[in-house]
């Protein structure tokens, strides 16, 4: 079977947004017109990022041929380990000078230098695989999680498997009011028998089954103006059936006057908050919030300071709170401590206040503090043919349309460099001379074909319950019933 790739979006968020404009990437009809093979170019990270690079990189050179390099032994990164399970929208399509090599750990099994010199380019969008610490007191007591973690553990992430959280209690804390966090209280609040129907792993629709939460407080440093989640999640928090929100009608005093002067999605999304706080609700509405058996709420200037422990100090039992106000204005304005604190109960904290980057190899340039790989345009400093896209390249920001337009760019700038001049122009051998460095390092890729034989058992497991797949979360599974 000719390997193959995929062009895909988000249907939502991305079928309004274009490409960049025609004329903005170079024309490379008669580039390699002399040489046999194309330019080789590999992409480490098979997530938004890496996709999106590799579209633009195949639609804007007839001759380019990609091979996509992924440590996981499936594709789509963040869409398949990162989204909520009830977010399904993806499409996809196929190309055959690209190709899959999934299972194989960059800076690891093999080194971005040996990378380097068998393709013409190097384009690194393995997007951010860690998260930002708490550094408070407390933060090592069960019951506290990563929100990255919890994601990864309801949406089968190998390494997040036995994670096992304890959903007895009756209170959960989200720290941080982005997208993510949202994401989490849906699927700690949705009704099992909806998320039944979804391709959430069925360890975890287990425990979800068993869930005594009733309450998830959504808890973030700064005001109304300066939330980090979008109108559509929400919308759909607020629409959640069974559930109904608490927002302090406090918070809000003052924003009528200033709602003219924001932007027009920022002036969205706090017109509805705005509603949702202090608007009586119609008839409709009033009946669906009174039948609610389960709550959320939005928790504004509040700072964690301390988890606090169980009285047999065995697992959390609450969180400290800093009450903070703001210094400055609009979204730069900054959460200061008022020197006040209160004390929320609680028996789950989720920690949702950012992603960050990992340096992949010793010899890429990184920077710990922004958690970036020091780039200029995706051009990777100090390093010509290397590139970057995606969150390690601008950090842990913006919705996946953004990730487009970033990779869209890289891969942009690849292209100038390579008609420039600037790569290597003579032959480059790419995936054979990789292949045989794996094989005698004992590494076992996984081609797409492979990844073809995994789908189908996973859609094969889903249908008897009713659901679009049943993941497959165990590595060692998966090579067993790939033969090797």
């Amino acid at each position: 079977m000719a390997p193959r790739c995929w062009r895909w979006w988000h249907w939502s968020a991305w079928r309004r947004t274009r490409p960049p404009p025609a004329g903005s990437t170079p024309s490379f009809r008669l580039q390699f017109s002399t040489q046999e093979q194309g330019p080789q170019i590999c992409v480490v990270g098979s997530g938004p990022a890496g996709f999106y690079t590799t579209q633009h990189l195949l639609k804007h050179h007839p001759r380019a041929h990609v091979d996509i390099y992924e440590k996981q032994l499936v594709p789509f990164g963040l869409v398949r380990f990162g989204v909520a399970p009830d977010h399904p929208e993806v499409k996809t399509a196929r190309s055959d000078r690209c190709a899959f090599r999934g299972n194989v750990v960059v800076g690891r099994d093999v080194a971005v230098s040996e990378l380097q010199a068998a393709y013409h380019a190097v384009v690194l969008s393995y997007g951010a695989e860690d998260h930002q610490a708490l550094e408070i007191p407390g933060e090592e007591l069960p019951g506290v999680f990563s929100a990255r973690a919890f994601v990864g553990w309801y949406n089968g992430l190998p390494e997040n498997r036995e994670l096992a959280p304890d959903l007895s209690c009756d209170t959960a804390v989200i720290l941080g009011q982005g997208n993510v966090a949202l994401d989490v209280a849906r699927i700690l609040l949705t009704s099992p028998g909806h998320l039944e129907k979804t391709d959430i792993t069925e360890a975890a629709l287990g425990v979800l089954r068993q869930s005594r939460v009733k309450t998830v407080w959504i808890v973030g440093r700064r005001g109304p103006l300066q939330v980090a989640f979008t109108i559509k999640e929400l919308r759909e928090m607020i629409q959640l059936p069974g559930t109904g929100p608490m927002l302090d009608p406090a918070d809000f005093l003052g924003l009528q006057d200033r709602i003219k002067e924001l932007p027009r999605q920022r002036k969205r999304l706090t017109e509805l908050l705005l509603r949702t706080a202090t608007e009586k609700p119609g008839a409709e509405e009033a009946a669906r919030q009174a039948s609610a058996t389960r709550t959320w709420g939005l928790r504004f200037f509040r700072s964690p300071q301390q988890v606090l422990p169980s009285p047999d100090g065995r697992r959390v039992a609450g969180i400290r709170l800093a009450v903070t106000r703001l210094e400055g204005v609009g979204e730069a304005a900054r959460a200061a401590p008022t020197g006040d604190t209160e004390d929320l109960p609680c028996g789950l904290v989720l920690s949702s206040v950012g992603y960050k980057s990992r340096p992949i190899d010793p010899n890429v340039p990184f920077d710990p503090k922004l958690g970036v790989i020091p780039n200029m345009e995706g051009r990777v400093l100090g390093v010509p043919g290397l590139y970057c896209s995606g969150w390690v390249k601008r950090g842990p920001t913006g919705v996946i349309a953004t990730t487009m337009t970033d990779s869209f760019l890289t891969g942009q700038m690849l292209l100038q460099d390579l008609k420039a001049g600037l790569l290597p122009s003579g032959p480059r051998p790419g995936y054979a001379a990789i292949e045989a460095l794996l094989s005698g390092r004992g590494v076992q890729p996984v081609s797409f074909s492979d990844w073809e034989k995994l789908d189908a058992e996973e859609v094969s497991r889903g249908k008897g319950a009713g659901k679009p797949r049943e993941k497959l979360l165990d590595p060692q599974e998966m090579l067993r019933l790939l033969g090797r």
